[in-house]
């Protein structure tokens, strides 16, 4: 009879250990060694020591879920929310937030000492209020057969299902005071099986709420969202799923940054944290040391975050952006403020620049707000305008680290870094770094 091999299936070993916690990584992961492996342990933090059982065990590292817990460290802390343990929006309400901050800021120090092959310092942490400070946030709706009621929440980590949310404090107060009426309005439609989500955003003239609905709604639908609207001064859109927002108000939403006032409509991008953006881009200002005769390009520049304030300082700043509406809204925005110094143009920063209409321009200064993927497309034509300054403001530490590399070859030199907490209690690291041109460069 003939016999066939047959792999061994590989499982997951439910071996428990006992370590002690080192440090914590940028996601808020605890950090232990055990004979010369690297093991993340969700939910620990530096100090304690831990009874773990590892969840999956590869060659280089592991990850691990502690059993229990044999001491406490100081720094860990009572989550304010009572969804903190199931909801995947927030990683590290257990953390006190000098830690998050402190771990985010090594990490980032980590990595880009590692790029420029020599020590770099975090300078400075940029933050605001830890609590109440996310003035937009999206809510899934999923209608529950068996209970016959409608869920309204974020995702849990790693998983489609819904976690029912009846609070959250890193939303602002007047977004999360809407959440359980919000519910009950919704519940109470025709539709109410076919909804998608919810977006509420916080501009300065009031709350917004963009709802996603899968299906034409009934009249008696659109008057109690109305109804809804009036209550509580909020600007509604509906989202037929067709990219065009039906306004209900006629209102137009705002915000203020630097004496501007600037419109925006409810699907552009806007920073979730104003505290910490308003900070930002003054940092931004103040490092690239704007004289009026400047001649500044503002790179992946949105609805004009950073190009606009520019506009104030400098004789000329052209903001560059791939996505159409925002370079409309932009240039409106430089109307409103009667900023005739600003132009704005519209590139995918991943293609060729050289022969773009803006790009044969002298720059004297350049700033850079790329996406998780980074700068890489646009570097070389960085280095080849050979600006006296430029800042790079990064979402992702990995695309930052690698692009600063690309001006460090060039022989700049990295002279500022600060981490911006942007996002408390997430795993989310972002920050700023101010490169100038050396003296040999000419």
């Amino acid at each position: 009879m003939a016999q066939f091999y047959a792999a061994k299936q590989r499982t997951t070993p439910q071996q428990r250990i006992t370590v002690t916690i080192d440090e914590l990584d940028p996601f808020g992961q605890g950090v232990a060694r055990h004979k010369g492996k690297t093991i993340f342990v969700s939910g620990a933090l530096p100090g304690e020591q831990a009874e773990i059982m590892l969840t999956e065990d590869k060659r280089q590292f592991a990850r691990a879920k502690v059993t229990r817990l044999l001491n406490r460290s100081p720094a860990r802390v009572t989550p304010r929310c009572p969804h903190f343990e199931r909801c995947g929006g927030c990683q590290q309400q257990h953390v006190e937030v000098a830690l998050q901050q402190q771990s985010k800021a090594q990490a980032l120090s980590r990595m880009l000492s590692q790029a420029a092959q020599q020590p770099v310092a975090v300078d400075e942490v940029i933050a605001g209020e830890p609590w109440g400070y996310r003035r937009r946030a999206r809510l899934g709706l999923q209608w529950q057969n068996k209970q016959q009621r409608l869920q309204m929440g974020f995702r849990q980590e790693a998983s489609n299902d819904l976690v029912d949310i009846q609070q959250c404090p890193i939303l602002m107060p007047e977004l999360e005071a809407l959440i359980i009426p919000l519910r009950h309005c919704l519940s109470g439609l025709h539709a109410v099986r076919r909804l998608g989500h919810v977006e509420l955003v916080q501009a300065d003239n009031g709350p917004l709420m963009i709802l996603r609905h899968l299906d034409a709604l009934q009249a008696d639908d659109r008057e109690k969202l109305e109804q809804f609207s009036h209550k509580h001064q909020l600007m509604l859109f509906l989202d037929a799923g067709d990219e065009k927002l039906t306004p209900l108000t006629a209102a137009t939403p705002f915000y203020h940054s630097h004496q501007l006032k600037l419109t925006f409509s409810p699907q552009d991008f806007i920073q979730v944290n104003d505290a910490v953006n308003q900070q930002m881009v003054a940092q931004a200002i103040d490092w690239l040391d704007l004289q009026p005769e400047d001649q500044v390009l503002d790179l992946f520049c949105g609805m004009g975050n950073f190009t606009l304030p520019i506009g104030i300082f400098v004789q000329n700043v052209v903001g560059v952006e791939g996505i159409a509406a925002l370079v409309r809204q932009a240039a409106y925005n430089a109307e409103l403020n009667n900023l005739k110094n600003v132009r704005f143009f519209q590139h995918n920063l991943e293609e060729e620049v050289s022969r773009q209409p803006w790009a044969a321009q002298g720059f004297n200064k350049v700033l850079l707000d790329p996406a998780r993927a980074g700068a890489a497309g646009v570097m070389a034509h960085v280095v080849k305008l050979a600006p006296e300054r430029v800042v790079y403001v990064s979402c992702n530490p990995t695309t930052l680290a690698r692009d600063s590399q690309t001006l460090l070859s060039a022989g700049y030199q990295l002279e500022r870094v600060a981490m911006l907490d942007m996002f408390p209690h997430t795993r989310h690291l972002e920050s700023m770094v101010l490169f100038k041109k050396t003296e040999a460069m000419g």
